[in-house]
């Protein structure tokens, strides 16, 4: 028997209705805060990776599916939402209209990475960007949009982890002396580390194999290495979010794994999650538009995996139930073919007006068919048998309540709308 790849998995009913619900309240978080939703492809150019997000990253060097077409173009399928949207902003000329931009998106992504809890080789992501902005309240809006998110989703006593990274100018500087420090410890680090350590030595700070993770106890800080510009947007950042009574912890070794980040880099962890706690993942992106080409146009978003979203909702305030009730279970029995029939143009009247409703095109008994409303959870049968159909009523019965009475049909779709709704009471 086939299964599902590794990595991947399926979202089966009722669990697609819990789907449908967080990422409604996505988007309308997303709608209060002004921003639009973009759609991208789930493939895009190999080289919109491996010049924006870095060579030496995991993502590029190991985790990427990426393939030749028929024609030989090298192709992968996105592994992260950002740079995707920064071409799309850029090959559409958004670049020359008013600014700033707000986005937001939501959609499968693909890393090939060891599976963990909440984070599928195939996840759902959801994220959001501003582009145009270099001011910090953007990325305080930013960090807010995803606290509020969580807030509306019952996770409360989330944590603030919060660094910056600088600039390319004071960076360099930095770097240097991070060599310095992590050379007399090479035995220390893992074998991807060490090769990079050369090239790209702030990915030993981003490392999670544990000698790693020794190695830079009491590295030096790049918030000492900030130059003036910097130093000052991290100023101004953290005093907008002490005037707004948020919180944050500064960790020094957060720097996020992509190469386009500048800046300030954050990340929303759940502590009740327990290792894998990190909800949201972001920071400022200001030399990615001109990377790609473009005018030196800033940029500030995060990302947000869905599955660990839900699989932090089961353990918060507010879980999700699954929607598995319906409004309406009609009933169609007789011994004239038309019975059927009627049945039929009445479900249809009723999903019209806007109710859930269900019927059995096998026609079965009438024990057979209250059983099916039963396991379906409906709350109102509609019953059309011969005798309704001789009198030019439906025979309404309460599912919960047990009580029942027979409706004109001319008026049978407005009292169910409104016995449904509450209002008939």
């Amino acid at each position: 028997m086939l299964k599902a790849p590794r990595g991947t998995s399926d979202t089966l009913p009722p669990d697609t209705s819990k789907w449908a619900y967080i990422e409604g309240v996505m988007r309308q978080v997303s709608r209060r805060f002004n921003f639009e939703e973009i759609r991208t492809p789930t493939f895009e150019h190999l080289e919109l990776f491996a010049r924006t997000v870095g060579e030496t990253t995991d993502i590029v060097e190991k985790e990427m599916y990426s393939f030749k077409d028929k024609t030989g173009r090298d192709l992968a399928l996105r592994p992260e939402g950002t740079a995707p949207v920064a071409r799309a902003f850029l090959e559409h000329g958004m670049a020359s209209g008013p600014l700033p931009r707000k986005f937001f998106y939501m959609g499968p992504m693909f890393r090939y990475e060891k599976p963990q809890a909440g984070r599928y080789r195939e996840h759902r992501q959801f994220g959001v960007e501003i582009l145009g902005s270099a001011s910090p309240y953007s990325d305080v809006e930013v960090i807010v949009l995803a606290m509020e998110l969580a807030a509306e989703l019952g996770l409360t006593g989330t944590t603030l982890h919060l660094n910056s990274i600088g600039c390319p100018s004071c960076r360099s500087g930095y770097k240097a002396k991070l060599i310095e420090y992590l050379r007399p410890k090479t035995d220390l680090l893992c074998e991807d580390c060490k090769s990079r350590l050369e090239r790209n030595p702030l990915r030993v700070l981003d490392c999670k194999q544990e000698g790693c993770r020794s190695a830079i106890v009491g590295a030096p800080s790049m918030l000492d290495h900030l130059c003036p510009d910097c130093k000052a947007h991290w100023d101004q950042m953290t005093r907008i979010l002490a005037s707004q009574g948020i919180s944050f912890e500064v960790d020094s070794a957060l720097v996020r794994g992509l190469d386009y980040y500048t800046r300030t880099v954050f990340e929303l962890k759940w502590p009740p999650l327990g290792a894998q706690n990190t909800l949201v993942g972001g920071g400022r992106y200001d030399g990615l538009i001109a990377e790609l080409g473009g005018p030196p146009i800033p940029g500030v978003g995060f990302g947000m995996g869905i599955e660990r979203m839900l699989l932090a909702t089961d353990k918060g305030s507010k879980p999700i139930q699954a929607e598995t009730a319906i409004d309406v279970f009609v009933i169609g029995l007789g011994t004239d073919q038309t019975v059927g029939e009627k049945a039929f143009g009445l479900v249809r009247d009723l999903r019209r007006a806007g109710l859930c409703c269900e019927f059995d095109p096998l026609q079965r008994s009438m024990k057979a068919q209250m059983r099916q409303a039963d396991r379906m959870n409906a709350k109102f049968a509609a019953i059309l048998g011969d005798d309704e159909v001789a009198r030019g009523v439906v025979t309404i019965r309460s599912m919960s309540e047990g009580w029942q009475k027979s409706v004109d049909e001319s008026s049978v779709v407005n009292v169910l709308r409104e016995e449904v709704t509450g209002c008939g009471k």
